[in-house]
């Protein structure tokens, strides 16, 4: 079955078609960060420390519809509570502009640019979901950090599933001793509990680690304790198209064995890779998501959903300022939107479903 058969089948489904359709947003908007967040990645303004999200306007006091603006806030201390209260000033009006010019950025790390979606005047605290403890703006972090979040799932697989693949390829064709002990030693990685195993190696890690080493780092281990499971599954599949009447011909014109597995073998459990690949990405999603949740990930100043959503484990958090569990409804939609495409794949691709 070719792509444009996939996608036609894919199509007739709403429900996976939609969770397609969200994925490929959610990818395009992250390939764009810099175009759609208002602020930079590390921008930081600690003196606005969770202010809540700024309020747009589109009607006036006359009633009539015009261009947006907002109003800047004004932090206050409440002697009688004990607590910082945010109120609007309006005394002046801050229009905001579309297609409009902010900080300077590379596309792409090339193009130099400075426009934006979103552009806020001078002078204006413009904080769409507001701000976290260190007076970040939770809008423009979420999409630098679904850069992490997203990607990481996909590096993973780029090492998992080509050692998983010819492990089993190999481990099924050869039979015998081989195979005995090469599925010991799957078996043996598989036992291993991965997410203690990555609290344990992220305690080792240095302190003084980039957050991009420490992206490295957890995107290679999550990798190599994940292609057993694939292993596993491509063995069994091999050991019964190895004795199939055109493999048998193959060998009789002298065709190598890494030949033959790696061009003739692997090729037919191609429907089935695609299908775990769009089922495994999730789990990389919430491995990455509870690591830096849990402080052992990524770490601030970056941004990844999971250490954003970390400062919504406050109870106070959640009932007050709620805009900072915004990370975690993206982590869901992501997760649930490659779980139902991975579904609707798996039964289109499986010759075994009932059409």
């Amino acid at each position: 079955m070719n792509f444009s058969d996939l996608f036609y089948k894919l199509k007739k489904d709403k429900i996976p078609f939609t969770a397609f359709i969200v994925l490929l947003i959610l990818y395009f908007i992250i390939a764009f960060a810099d175009f759609f967040a208002v602020y930079p990645e590390n921008y930081s303004m600690r003196s606005l420390a969770y202010q809540p999200p700024s309020n747009i306007y589109l009607i006036n006091k006359e009633n009539k519809i015009v261009r947006p603006y907002t109003y800047n806030f004004i932090r206050t201390f409440n002697k009688e509570k004990l607590t910082i209260e945010y109120k609007q000033d309006r005394t002046k009006k801050y229009k905001i502009s579309l297609f409009g010019k902010g900080y300077e950025y590379k596309l792409f790390g090339i193009i130099k640019t400075n426009i934006h979606l979103i552009s806020k005047p001078d002078e204006c605290n413009l904080f769409l979901l507001g701000t976290d403890i260190n007076g970040h703006d939770v809008y423009s972090r979420l999409f630098f950090g679904g850069r992490i979040s997203l990607t990481i799932g996909f590096l993973a697989l780029l090492i998992s599933f080509p050692i998983g693949a010819i492990y089993g390829g190999i481990s099924g064709y050869l039979g015998g001793k081989w195979d005995k002990v090469m599925m010991r030693i799957a078996e043996a990685v598989m036992s291993i509990p991965g997410f203690y195993l990555l609290i344990i190696l992220a305690g080792f890690l240095p302190s003084g680690m980039t957050s991009s080493e420490r992206f490295t780092l957890i995107t290679v281990i999550l990798a190599f304790i994940g292609w057993a499971g694939l292993a596993r599954v491509i063995r069994g599949m091999v050991l019964s198209i190895k004795n199939q009447d055109y493999i048998k011909a193959i060998k009789t014109i002298g065709a190598g064995k890494f030949r033959i597995i790696t061009r003739h073998i692997l090729p037919q459990t191609s429907s089935y890779i695609i299908v775990a690949i769009t089922l495994s990405v999730p789990s990389y999603i919430l491995a990455e998501s509870g690591l830096s949740f849990l402080g052992l990930g990524i770490q601030l100043p970056d941004a990844s959903w999971g250490n954003m959503l970390r400062e919504a484990q406050e109870f106070a958090n959640i009932i007050y300022r709620p805009w900072l569990l915004t990370p975690g409804f993206l982590i869901f939609i992501a997760v649930l939107s490659f779980n139902v495409l991975g579904d609707k794949i798996r039964d289109i691709l499986d010759p075994k479903m009932i059409k």
